[in-house]
């Protein structure tokens, strides 16, 4: 059985703010969360929890992945982004220019993320998170899809899409060119499973490669996708 997406993680030297913000913007609850970190549920099909961790480690690049919102009317884009602003996110700059359809913003903490204009086709099945957007290679997608057991729904010009055979986001990568990885990735993957090593193994054997980085709780294994992107597995 391939390891269930649990948690997406985001590291923040504020995770009290950040939960606020994004509960705010999302409409999703505050939940109690393991250790030191302010957990967020959600009230949709997204299948996943968001998971604020303090962290000291300052924002270098923009991030590797983001979240695109979807919008169901030109209307309901400027409630979303005017929502957003008032929570304390701001306009961002990443050189979409002046006829960009889709609004870039950035949160309090500097983390990037856009509001998709009404009529997107792509995401159209998709709830309010409408993706997950990656910098990625095709590689990473492929192997993304055999350690969660998700379809590709999106498959070419290098540039590839998973969703949850129970819906939810899709979660895409963009192909080349990339942006170079100098650091930690600020927004991480959190997996379970209960097959313990044998789970590992299996990551392994698509192309994950474990890390020296120690775990944060008992049991808890830190590995890198083939883009050398981290992600966790916790056994349950």
């Amino acid at each position: 059985m391939a390891a269930k997406l649990m948690v997406l993680s985001i590291d923040a030297h504020d995770p009290v703010l950040l939960a606020r913000f994004w509960g705010g913007v999302l409409g999703w609850e505050h939940t109690d969360d393991l250790g030191d970190g302010v957990g967020l549920i959600p009230n949709d099909d997204t299948g996943f929890r968001i998971r604020f961790l303090p962290s000291e480690a300052e924002k270098t690049r923009q991030n590797q992945m983001h979240f695109d919102l979807t919008s169901v009317s030109p209307e309901g884009q400027q409630e979303t982004v005017a929502r957003a602003l008032a929570l304390g996110g701001r306009h961002h700059d990443v050189g979409q220019g002046p006829d960009a359809t889709h609004v870039v913003l950035a949160d309090p903490e500097g983390n990037e993320f856009c509001v998709i204009a009404a009529g997107n086709n792509f995401l159209a099945e998709c709830g309010f998170i409408g993706a997950l957007a990656s910098d990625g290679s095709q590689e990473a997608g492929y192997f993304w899809s055999r350690a969660l057991g998700w379809p590709l729904v999106w498959d070419q010009d290098q540039e590839t899409a998973i969703r949850s055979p129970y819906g939810g986001p899709k979660i895409t990568w963009g192909g080349p060119p990339f942006t170079r990885k100098t650091d930690r990735n600020r927004l991480r993957f959190q997996l379970v499973t209960s097959e313990g090593d044998k789970e590992i193994d299996r990551l392994v054997t698509l192309g994950a490669a474990r890390t020296d980085t120690a775990p944060g709780r008992s049991g808890e294994v830190e590995l890198t996708d083939p883009d050398g992107n981290e992600f966790t597995l916790w056994p349950v």
